[in-house]
Parts: structure tokens; C-alpha cells; sequence
């Protein structure tokens, strides 16, 4: 019998442990995503200007692309399906 409820309380112990220790990391990875969004956004915007500035083709609209994939590769996993996003700069081309 107490070895029913000793491992009874083992259980919800470990449960209750889980769904902390689950809603802990949640927000963390949430603003983790948010930060990234943020960045990619702000990487899209600058290769936007460095276009309209300096051309399609120019050292400088290169250079921002290739930020906008290393803040895409960084960002990686944070938040779902980015495909749809990933080729965005691509389409002006």
C-alpha cells in the first residue's frame, strides 16, 4: 500500500517538474523567434536600400544579401515554415 502511494507522488512529481520546467522554455524561444523575425526583416529593408541605391547587380546589394542568408541561416528553427520567405529577395531579379 505506501508503495502505491510513494510511487503515486513520484509521478505527479515528475509531471508537475515536466510542465514547469516546459513552460520556462517556452517565452525563451518565443522572443528567440520575435528577435528573429525582427532581424530578417531589418536585413530585408537594408538590401532593399542598397537596390534602390546602388543597383540589382552592385557590390553593395551583394553584400546584403549575403547578410540577409547568414541572419536566415542563424535563424534556422526558431520558427516554422520559412520557405515562402527564404527566396523573397530573389524575386525581384
Amino acid at each position: 500500500m505506501w508503495l502505491r502511494k510513494m510511487f503515486g507522488k513520484t509521478v505527479l512529481c515528475a509531471m508537475l517538474g515536466a510542465s514547469l520546467l516546459a513552460g520556462a522554455a517556452t517565452p525563451a524561444r518565443a522572443d528567440r523567434a520575435d528577435k528573429c523575425r525582427r532581424d530578417i526583416h531589418k536585413a530585408e529593408e537594408n538590401l532593399e536600400k542598397a537596390v534602390r541605391k546602388h543597383g540589382e547587380r552592385s557590390r553593395q546589394a551583394q553584400q546584403r544579401r549575403h547578410q540577409l542568408e547568414e541572419v536566415r541561416e542563424r535563424c534556422r528553427g526558431y520558427w516554422g515554415n520559412r520557405d515562402r520567405d527564404h527566396d523573397h529577395d530573389h524575386d525581384r531579379r
